[in-house]
């Protein structure tokens, strides 16, 4: 079953495709099956011409894994996984020549 353990919109700073993306999705991701865990940070970037406009295109959607193994989730994992989060997606972005803005949320935190 897979689980967004974490997941908020920032501004961000990128272009793919030819397209300015002012947006981001920031995601922890858990998926378990069969006594297996697997942890996830995920980032997807997208146009966000308005303050409506919170369509994600996953032409732009990059994710590092963070954790793969037997067990199922803990919350001090996850814990460890959100402290770790913004520069593991300072990481993902920077390869990618994208920049998230995190002082700019562009809506609250959720989390599963």
């Amino acid at each position: 079953m897979v689980v967004n353990v974490y997941e908020q919109y920032f501004k961000a700073d990128a272009v793919f495709s030819g397209v300015q993306r002012k947006g981001a999705l920031v995601l922890l991701i858990s998926d378990s099956e069969a006594g297996c865990i697997t942890y996830k940070a995920g980032v997807a970037f997208f146009p966000h011409r308005d303050e409506e406009d919170f369509a994600v295109s996953y032409d732009a959607y990059f994710e590092e894994e963070l954790y793969s193994g037997k067990g199922r989730r803990s919350k001090k994992k996850e814990a460890e996984y959100l402290e770790g989060l913004r520069e593991t997606i300072d990481g993902i972005a920077a390869e990618n020549n994208a920049s998230v803005i995190w002082d700019e949320p562009l809506r609250e935190e959720r989390r599963g």
